[in-house]
């Protein structure tokens, strides 16, 4: 294991002890007996529900940001590989070294950054600030400054910021049962009912029965628009990077600060909530491996995910939940394969469904993150990073959560001196 010397204080201020750069396990990796016996029903309805999840808005996201940008189809269904292989890579290796849930995805608001950059920049520029990016990401992992920084920051202000990036998740419910109620309150009203239930909430989750009930809506008032037509295995597209400094200089650092303080502050903040201590600095470095290996097909960033991680450990007993992580990882292999298809599939159901879908997934981690953000100290900071985060403050192009949460601590630093002792 990799090791580098760090100084810390002791009684003579003179002592060099070693500090892993990888955060060290601290449990064997599961065996397969292992994982037979701790995987259950709970488990792969959770990786069901993190990968519907996956495959519905964020898929929506990157279908939109890359036909905006003139990308063809081929070019899509490479990405979507990438992003599913690298997440499933990513999220397998990672729960098996710490056994843990860590599930890995791509940086949602890192493809909503793309749209304005891809009206005046080339593909070919954007792909190489994707590998910078993701070489940068690798590096700041190596230092082990990233411990450090986010070790900083008290959890209320990062769940501050959490429950500001997901707060449009639940109101996306709200939005689409006023314009589509046909499809939207049927969902509202088996999930309702089942969370009604306990007992069958556990065997028959919620969000998976709102699921269904909302395609056999759709299916019966035929509003599928599906087009069959295309592939249905993918077949990846080497994307060729093209390095200047105005995709550089616009990019590189708004992508590198999306996935560490945005993205795997969110995944990091969501895990502790649930009782699970992240892996900083290991997931840092996973990140800018997978990234480069998304670079190499087209696709954006890849991140320790915060909505993915919340549905994963949403059930179950806390140290087998990572029984779910394994099996989201192999279902996001299936997804990579069939890239075309489960595209084109996911895309022909009406936006109402997608939305409210992932509205409702995301209602028990978004009350998680206000119960975690206003119930102790550091108030006034988490108030301060939600206003920040809610309100989009983005100056340089770098995304309001990250603002929120570099605003929200200078305010808790001020205001709140007492919470800092």
């Amino acid at each position: 294991m990799a090791e580098r010397l760090t100084p810390q204080a002791s009684d003579d201020d003179a002592t060099n002890v070693r500090e892993p750069l990888f955060e060290r396990p601290g449990v064997r990796p599961p065996s397969l007996r292992d994982f037979r016996r701790d995987v259950s029903v709970a488990s792969f309805l959770n990786a069901v529900a993190g990968l519907v999840f996956g495959i519905t808005g964020p898929v929506a996201v990157t279908m939109s940001v890359g036909l905006a940008g003139g990308l063809t189809g081929a070019q899509l269904a490479s990405w979507v590989f990438a992003i599913f292989l690298s997440g499933g890579a990513a999220t397998l290796v990672m729960s098996l070294i710490y056994r843990r849930p860590l599930g890995f995805a791509f940086s949602i608001p890192g493809t909503v950054l793309l749209g304005p950059s891809l009206q005046h920049l080339s593909f070919p520029e954007v792909v190489g600030a994707f590998f910078t990016a993701g070489m940068v990401t690798l590096a700041l992992g190596m230092s082990g400054l990233v411990r450090r920084v986010m070790g900083a920051v008290p959890q209320p202000v990062v769940m501050a910021m959490v429950a500001a990036v997901f707060l449009d998740f639940g109101l996306d419910i709200i939005r689409e049962g006023r314009s589509d109620p046909w499809v939207v309150v049927p969902m509202i009203v088996v999930f309702v009912g089942l969370s009604m239930v306990p007992s069958l909430s556990r065997l028959f989750p919620p969000v998976l029965g709102a699921m269904i009930i909302g395609l056999i809506v759709v299916w019966v008032v035929g509003r599928f628009d599906v087009a069959g037509d295309g592939p249905f295995v993918v077949r990846p597209v080497i994307a060729s990077p093209e390095f200047t400094w105005a995709a550089q200089l616009e990019l590189v650092v708004p992508l590198v600060l999306t996935v560490l303080v945005v993205q795997n502050g969110q995944g990091a903040a969501v895990l502790r909530s649930a009782g699970h201590e992240p892996p900083v600095n290991s997931s840092a470095v996973a990140s800018g491996v997978m990234s480069l290996v998304n670079a190499t097909f087209g696709g954006v960033s890849a991140c320790l995910t915060g909505p993915t991680n919340a549905l994963l450990t949403a059930t179950g007993e806390r140290q087998r939940q990572y029984s779910a992580a394994i099996v989201y990882a192999f279902l996001c292999f299936g997804v990579a394969l069939f890239a075309p298809l489960v595209t084109q599939f996911m895309l022909g159901a009406p936006e109402a469904f997608i939305l409210a879908l992932g509205g409702l997934a995301m209602l028990a981690p978004l009350r998680a993150a206000f119960v975690t953000s206003f119930s102790s100290g550091f108030t006034f900071g988490a108030l301060t990073t939600f206003l920040v985060t809610v309100a989009g403050f983005d100056p340089l192009n770098i995304h309001a959560a990250f603002w929120g949460v570099v605003i929200g601590y200078a305010v808790s630093r001020l205001l709140e001196p007492q919470d800092h002792r």
